[in-house]
């Protein structure tokens, strides 16, 4: 049976996912809990109740789970074993299985190597004979990554000598590691897939990505690739949905290389900062799909309402925690703007984001731009 409005639903995690996610639960009419160690988290703002409590602590999740019908998570750095416990009693999504694979980098590439996905050459790195192995068996330029915990560039080097791979493992303390060999990629794009409980999937339109710092700046929809790489993401991202069992909604991150051929990097078991877009530009939003999905009902269309999106990433400064700039951002009557609720601005960090829509992607792109000129933290 589904589960309507009125139901009580639970988050692991209180960061702009999950306040996003409780913006589209609330107008549907559920309840919403989250558990978050940090009072007043962007989540909790507009939410029902927040349970303060870090995310290991397992009485605070069995409180969450007593309390709520279904419990999603919206970051992949919870503990699995904590999810297997609360599961007992209460039904977790997108599940213990893809959290496990999703949060361990070589897991994911193991993954991806068993259905015959393309994926760069990877080496499981732990000791320093294992460092050579993988010098001799990869080869540079490459990326040493920690297997785990590494997100916008964090936990990672780009290697092209020994002395580089080195120097490398003795700052990554020696943890699980995974030597990648460097990818050539023309663009990076990324894929929303949404899983019901019957097995009902869709994917949302083909993002094109564009990283600064490693950090997500502008995604572009739809992305400006062929037809045969489109279809490629797409069937990627279905195969990964049925082999990890997923319900609710996750992210596939990808390349595209020089020959179109689509190989896939990282797996975002929950929304993504890349289909922000489709709060306004498709018909259900990823949000509203996540909702529909853990609660067993019909998925709804992820097809764009117009002919393409724009989004831009608001990060601070450092320089001050108040923005500037938004009745300017206003007065285009195409621009929507979000922000997060963070109190403080620091330099990098993901304060809000911005999405234009219309019909013409370069039009978009430069109404985009010159917003963004405009908006400074003071």
């Amino acid at each position: 049976m589904p589960l309507l409005p009125g139901t009580t639903i639970g988050m692991l995690g209180g960061g702009q996912l999950g306040r996003m996610f409780g913006y589209a639960a609330k107008r549907l009419g559920y309840n919403v809990i989250t558990l978050d160690p940090t009072p007043t988290c962007p989540m909790a703002q507009v939410v029902d109740e927040q349970i303060v409590a870090a995310y290991d602590d397992v009485n605070a999740a069995k409180e969450l789970a007593k309390r709520c019908q279904v419990i999603s998570y919206e970051f992949e750095n919870v503990a699995v074993k904590l999810v297997d416990t609360i599961t007992a009693t209460t039904p977790v999504y997108p599940g213990a299985k893809a959290l496990a694979v999703s949060q361990h980098r070589w897991r994911e590439k193991d993954l991806f190597k068993k259905c015959s996905i393309p994926v760069t050459p990877f080496y499981q790195v732990a000791t320093e004979t294992d460092l050579e192995q993988a010098e001799k068996t990869i080869g540079y330029p490459a990326v040493l990554k920690t297997c785990q915990f590494g997100y916008d560039g964090k936990g990672q080097y780009v290697i092209n000598n020994t002395n580089e791979a080195k120097t490398a493992f003795t700052k990554l303390n020696k943890q699980e590691l995974i030597w990648e060999k460097k990818v050539d990629f023309v663009k990076e794009i990324s894929v929303i897939c949404v899983r019901g409980q019957n097995g009902e999937t869709v994917t949302y339109p083909v993002s094109e990505n564009i990283h600064v710092n490693n950090i997500l700046d502008i995604t572009i929809v739809p992305a400006r690739i062929s037809k045969s790489s489109t279809q490629q993401a797409h069937d990627i991202a279905k195969m990964i949905a049925k082999e990890l069992d997923i319900i609710g909604t996750f992210c596939v991150e990808l390349f595209v290389l020089a020959d179109g051929t689509v190989m896939a990097n990282e797996i975002a078991p929950r929304p993504h900062n890349s289909g922000h877009y489709s709060i306004e530009a498709c018909y259900c939003s990823q949000f509203e799909n996540q909702l529909r999905a853990i609660c067993g009902l019909p998925l709804g269309s992820p097809d764009l309402r117009y002919g393409t999106a724009v989004m831009i990433n608001i990060l601070g400064t450092g320089t001050g925690n108040t923005l500037s700039g938004v009745d300017q951002l206003m007065n285009n009557k195409n621009a929507y703007l979000h922000l997060y609720g963070k109190a403080e601005a620091k330099a990098a960090r993901k304060m809000g984001h911005f999405t234009v829509i219309g019909d013409d992607i370069e039009t978009l792109l430069q109404q985009a731009q010159e917003i963004r000129k405009n908006l400074k933290w003071v």
